[in-house]
């Protein structure tokens, strides 16, 4: 039984490597697209007054032993309560030497963010928003990532330090830095980076550990709803950590407020809002999708004994839907914010300002990605209804690789009709929903104990 038992886990791991492979690991492509509609609502977002532009430096410099205290405390609030956690090793613990030139790295490495992220000044600007004169800037100057292909269409504008910017759209453009700067590429043993073994996450537990964006995997997922026999096979899917992202960029946000840095208060506030983002995409909250525990089970076992088109079509068709559901949500937001469609459903949703409850840290498990992961199936067969046949039905064809996803929403309306473009409209409606409220509900939180 434990031989069997160790296949089935590799055959397993085969399935979720191969599946995070064949898509870019981004929940919602271009996260300032479902940012901005719920930041608007925020009176206290919106109507908030012009601030500095600031680096990364002078803030770090300026906070040291107050950052040092809070990371401290970071680190036992983590292994207090995150049960899969690993702890921060002594030797990146964040503390005041008096040395300015080396400030950033140690950050880098006490947070346990790739090294290599610059902290660029700028703003990414949603479809149509003024330059305001500012000097356009290509994504190849902002990050080290070789695939910048999410963000051809995406324009970014250059700041400078001093400078006065709107608390709205800083929190709006630093929601899709942690994909676009890459802060959690590269940060496992197995990863094939110099950090990678010193951070001390060990070896990658889910997603491919050679690919650029697979490797962020484990922080922008969480399987926090699986079936028991689901964990019994593969305990490895508990180490997850957007709750430890979420947490952590909260109180970094409030420490940059009470002590007058207001520009990185805005900026770590919208790096824990892509993370809540990514928690509503039910790909990022179950493992499989449209595949029970028991088709899990079963396609594996069948696997191991060289029968092995179940599994390759069930990852294939899986992948395909992923890939098809975020590339029909950013084309059709993006539209809706080219022809300003005041009334588009998703917007709307993102733009409700119904109860929001009082921010509570077991939110992002508990609820949202809860919220998600009961959604999957429902998901999955929208997907299977409303898709064009060849797209999330032909297990012989790749998205990935295909210009036809490009043109996704115009093959849907041909294949399928105006109705099916609706339907899909409104499953994208309700899958964001929860970022609404609970969105607010975070960012509410961070300014009041900010005060």
């Amino acid at each position: 039984m434990t031989l069997l038992k160790k296949k089935w886990i590799v055959s397993l791991l085969f399935i979720i490597v191969f599946t995070f492979s064949a898509v870019n690991l981004q929940a919602w492509t271009e996260h300032p697209l479902v940012t901005y509609p719920v930041m608007t609502t925020l009176t206290e977002v919106h109507d908030a007054q012009p601030i500095k532009v600031e680096s990364i430096d002078s803030f770090l410099i300026q906070e040291g032993k107050k950052l040092e205290q809070l990371l401290a405390q970071e680190e036992e609030w983590a292994r207090k309560n995150l049960k899969s956690y690993a702890p921060l090793p002594d030797s990146l613990v964040f503390t005041v030497t008096g040395k300015s030139e080396d400030i950033r790295l140690r950050f880098c490495q006490a947070i346990r963010i790739n090294p290599r992220v610059t902290f660029p000044l700028h703003l990414q600007l949603i479809p149509g928003q003024d330059k305001a004169g500012r000097n356009t800037i290509s994504p190849k100057n902002l990050t080290f990532l070789r695939d910048v292909s999410d963000w051809d269409r995406t324009v970014f504008v250059q700041l400078k330090e001093g400078e006065l910017v709107r608390p709205l759209d800083v929190v709006v453009s630093a929601s899709d830095e942690p994909d676009l700067l890459g802060l959690d590429i590269g940060l496992f043993a197995d990863n094939g980076t110099n950090w990678g073994g010193k951070y001390g996450f060990g070896e990658q537990p889910f997603g491919n550990p050679h690919l650029e964006f697979g490797s962020q995997a484990p922080f922008h997922m969480g399987f926090y709803h699986e079936s028991g026999i689901m964990y019994a096979f593969a305990s490895f899917l508990k180490k997850a950590y957007p709750e430890y992202r979420i947490h952590l960029y909260k109180k970094l946000a409030i420490l940059a407020f009470q002590t007058g840095h207001p520009y990185w208060g805005w900026r770590f506030m919208g790096w824990g809002l892509h993370y809540m983002a990514d928690l509503t995409q039910p790909y990022h909250a179950t493992v499989l999708p449209g595949v029970s525990s028991s088709y899990a089970i079963w396609i594996n076992t069948i696997d191991m004994i060289d029968i092995h088109s179940p599994k390759a079509n069930a990852i294939q068709l899986v992948s395909n839907r992923h890939l098809a559901l975020e590339k029909f949500l950013q084309i059709i937001i993006q539209k809706a914010y080219r022809n300003k469609e005041t009334n588009n459903p998703i917007l709307a949703a993102l733009q409700s300002t119904g109860k929001i409850p009082p921010y509570e840290d077991t939110f992002p498990r508990a609820v949202v990605s809860k919220l998600a992961h009961d959604k999957a199936k429902e998901t999955d067969e929208a997907l299977g209804k409303n898709m064009p046949e060849q797209f999330v039905f032909d297990p012989n064809f790749e998205l990935g690789d295909s210009p036809e996803r490009e043109q996704i929403v115009e093959k849907i309306r041909a294949e399928k009709g105006q109705v099916a473009i609706d339907n899909l409209v409104m499953l994208c409606r309700d899958l964001l929903k929860p970022f609404a409220t609970y969105g607010h509900s975070y960012v509410q939180k961070i300014l009041q104990e900010a005060k």
